[in-house]
């Protein structure tokens, strides 16, 4: 089993938690990234990867998984912390087909 270090897990759930609660922070924050990805990208991604009604990805959440790492996201498919932050791995798994990229192979 792949062990998987805690603090990329905390970063992430602290920068979401920063620019999901103070919307006016997110231009501040925007100049920070999780694997490749902006905040703001993130953000854009957010309501398609929130059960239970998930809509489609944004041509912006699209464009911003377009230099994505993907091996780095894949490292938070079994993470607790997005769960807690009302993000659903699997459906995040399911985005970069949506936006006509390559499935990540996690």
């Amino acid at each position: 089993m792949e062990r998987v270090q805690i603090k990329p897990f905390i970063a992430l759930a602290m920068i979401l938690v920063i620019a999901i609660a103070n919307n006016g922070v997110v231009q501040v924050c925007n100049a920070q990234s999780v694997c490749n990805v902006p905040i703001s990208g993130l953000m854009a991604c957010k309501p398609a990867v929130t059960p239970p009604n998930p809509s489609a990805p944004t041509s912006a959440c699209c464009s911003a998984l377009t230099h994505a790492d993907m091996r780095c996201l894949c490292s938070y498919k079994n993470s607790n912390v997005l769960p807690s932050l009302g993000i659903d791995p699997n459906l995040a798994l399911q985005l970069p087909p949506k936006c006509k990229l390559p499935r990540p192979n996690c």
